[in-house]
């Protein structure tokens, strides 16, 4: 049996030392914890019980214990007992309940049951538990966040799981950490500059109970937005699972990384638990303190505010769930070398307890200025399931949002939706209309046209409707409104003139994406052409749906090229990644740094409600070539007029997006010159010329 001493409130969680390990918990409300100490992962039965005294282990709420000799390794859990008051306190203390700790830097998941979790009896033989470990053994051979400019960067969107566990992979580690790693040269090829990564943090894959309808097999939580642990790696991520070890294997793939000059961002999710409605399972705050942890609808205490879809909604800007949310980016920032984070559902970080929108909410405020996140980047998804949508609006000045108004109007125009050329201009010169009011700059918008939640950007243009049957919801689920064209025939098709022009569109696509000012997303496989069979909204399919199938990376080889180009392109153009808006107004000096046309100099369609037609000059003044780009969604061919430009330079022919590969995009100094003041640009198609 070890032997106990009173320990220490703080830190909160499990905390080794030289000489043994100190267990800090809140609980505001609960009248009884005991900390159950497991030898192993396969253990059903605890090795010691440890009985906290209300008297001397607790302080302020802060219920604490040292043990001396104890190890990192060993596996612990707890269990509280307290009032249970569903209606009116919202209480749901049981004693019959095991619980994982909120700090738990890393969990076992191997006699898991969310049946058992989800009944009132005893669940001991079949919970999670916490395993401690000293993050701080770790080597990181001088390993620090790469800190690189946000204006610089180009975010890929990827799924740990699904990047590698295609057979077709070839990696050594399918579906982990490490097979990660395996791929940085592709990751290196293509040229991004940082990869952000659906949760990571430990969920349970068990929460889907459907099976398949079209072949039986059973559906899974594939993407991960339902966290049981904040502080943990997902045990299904490592090389062992259900080990410490996945500590490391996820701090060996953020030094890869970074060796490699790619950054780390991590699609992080507070605004809801895995813990669900009042129907869930317990697993950790309902058993903690549920009153404290969620919003509870006010009238019976034992529904859940649901502003997340997800059942229940974290109460973010209490004081206790601050500290936990700033404990835990601090903690993924300091000892596990993040840099950045994406905030799924990030409205609901405004709310207060009685899910009212905050005007200076506690949480954001504090990640905002907080010094230990000074250089880390901030990503949010500006709205929630309740209806706050706050792009644009999203309190504080750091927060880059994803910009889904970006999405939509971009969408529209590329399939051919008429009168949006002046929305689009607003779109490429950086969303002033949206951010220039508060104060905010083209940086504040992560551009995306596709990402994990939706249509691939091969089926935006080969799907005119989702496709949601295999998810089991006789296609009810997700969005029916994406501004697809399927380009005449709906799925795969062998007409080679459809193909073709798919391929173009998916070549205006990331051209826009990556002309405009704004930091441009990625969805991982839109360079080769990925598909989900239709599938907007594959959340629950670890399958062939899901996974990137790199066998496509050879077929199609050309437009991976053009990615790889056009990713290059936007680094070497200065003006495409600035910070500051594009005005058109003119300098001291007379020049302006752009000029708006349509087929003709100078004659945007700006009120025309017919028009599919927009070009624009970028003036590169002393930092930049210039540029002319010329966008043609219609469906007939067009020609250009071309600005003049002072003698012995000439306008050249980088990008156009009609021809096919190579002549699609030029390498650099291979740029073919463009005679005479007319360019002819093709229906459905970009065309961009820089000066020299």
């Amino acid at each position: 049996m070890y032997q106990i001493e009173v320990g220490k409130p703080r830190p909160l969680g499990a905390t080794p030392d030289t000489n043994g390990v100190n267990f800090s918990l809140f609980s505001a409300h609960a009248t009884s914890v005991k900390l159950l100490l497991f030898a192993d992962r396969t253990d059903l039965n605890p090795v010691q019980t440890i009985r906290l005294d209300p008297l001397t282990h607790c302080t302020f709420h802060f219920w604490h214990v040292y043990v001396k000799g104890l190890k990192p390794g060993i596996h612990y859990a707890y269990r509280l007992d307290g009032p249970h008051d569903v209606h009116s306190s919202g209480d749901r203390f049981n004693r019959n309940k095991v619980l994982i700790g909120p700090y738990a830097k890393a969990i076992t998941m191997r006699l898991w049951s969310r049946a058992g979790a989800s009944s009132p009896d005893d669940n001991l033989h079949t919970s999670l538990r916490g395993i401690v470990v000293d993050t701080s053994a770790y080597d990181w051979q001088g390993d620090r966040p790469l800190n690189r400019p946000i204006s610089e960067s180009i975010i890929y969107e990827l799924h740990v799981g699904g990047f590698t566990r295609s057979p077709s992979s070839g990696c050594h580690s399918r579906g982990a950490f490490a097979g990660i790693i395996e791929k940085i040269p592709y990751l290196t090829e293509l040229g991004i500059t940082a990869v952000e990564l659906l949760p990571v943090w430990a969920f349970d894959e068990t929460d889907v109970s459907r099976h398949s309808p079209l072949d039986g097999q059973p559906l899974k939580n594939f993407w991960g937005y339902d966290p049981i642990s904040h502080f943990a790696p997902h045990p299904a991520f490592g090389l062992s699972p259900n080990t410490d070890s996945v500590l490391r294997d996820f701090q060996d793939m953020v030094k890869a990384l970074h060796k490699a000059g790619i950054e780390v961002i991590l699609d992080v999710v507070f605004n809801h638990t895995g813990e669900g409605d009042h129907e869930g399972p317990t697993i950790s705050f309902k058993g903690l303190d549920n009153a404290i942890y969620y919003t509870l609808e006010p009238d019976d205490k034992q529904y859940y505010m649901n502003y997340s879809g997800c059942g229940n909604t974290f109460k973010c800007n209490h004081p206790i769930v601050v500290k936990l949310i700033a404990d835990c980016l601090e903690y993924w920032v300091k000892e596990m070398h993040v840099d950045g984070f994406r905030f799924d559902l990030g409205s609901i970080l405004t709310r207060g307890g009685d899910g009212r929108p905050l005007p200076y909410p506690p949480v954001l405020w504090y990640i905002e200025l907080e010094d230990v996140l000074a250089e880390t980047k901030l990503f949010v998804e500006a709205w929630d399931a309740g209806g706050l949508y706050q792009v644009g609006r999203f309190p504080g000045y750091r927060w880059s949002e994803w910009n889904g108004v970006y999405r939509d109007d971009i969408r529209r125009f590329v399939r051919g939706d008429p009168g949006m050329v002046g929305t689009v201009a607003s779109r490429i010169a950086g969303n002033a209309d949206l951010y220039l009011e508060t104060g905010h700059m083209p940086i504040n918008s992560v551009n995306f046209i596709t990402c994990h939640d939706g249509f691939t950007l091969n089926d935006l243009v080969s799907y005119s409707r989702k496709h949601n049957e295999a998810n089991g919801e006789n296609n009810r689920d997700g969005s029916d409104e994406n501004y697809s064209w399927n380009c005449g025939v709906e799925g795969e098709t062998s007409d080679p003139d459809i193909e073709a022009l798919r391929e173009r569109q998916i070549k205006n696509c990331v051209t826009i994406l990556l002309l405009s000012l704004g930091v441009p997303l990625l969805l991982a496989g839109d360079e080769i052409r990925r598909t989900q069979q239709g599938n907007n909204n594959a959340y629950c399919q670890d399958n062939e749906i899901s996974w990137f199938d790199w066998q496509l990376v050879e077929k199609n080889a050309g437009l991976f090229r053009f990615f790889k180009l056009m990713i290059a392109f936007r680094k070497r153009h200065a003006n495409v990644h600035r910070e500051r808006f594009l005005t058109g107004q003119a300098n001291e000096h007379g020049q302006k740094d752009i000029d708006w046309h349509g087929s003709k100099l100078f004659s945007p369609d700006w009120f025309s409600p017919d028009s599919r037609v927009l070009a624009y000059t970028i003036w590169g003044l002393s930092q930049d070539d210039d540029m002319h780009v010329m966008l043609n969604m219609d469906a007939v061919d067009l020609d250009f007029e071309l600005p003049a430009l002072p003698k012995k330079r000439k306008w050249r022919k980088g990008i156009d997006t009609a021809l096919p590969s190579p002549a699609d995009i030029a390498e650099p100094g291979r740029e073919v010159v463009v005679p005479g003041g007319v360019c002819r640009v093709k229906s459905h198609s970009v065309v961009a010329l820089i000066s020299e």
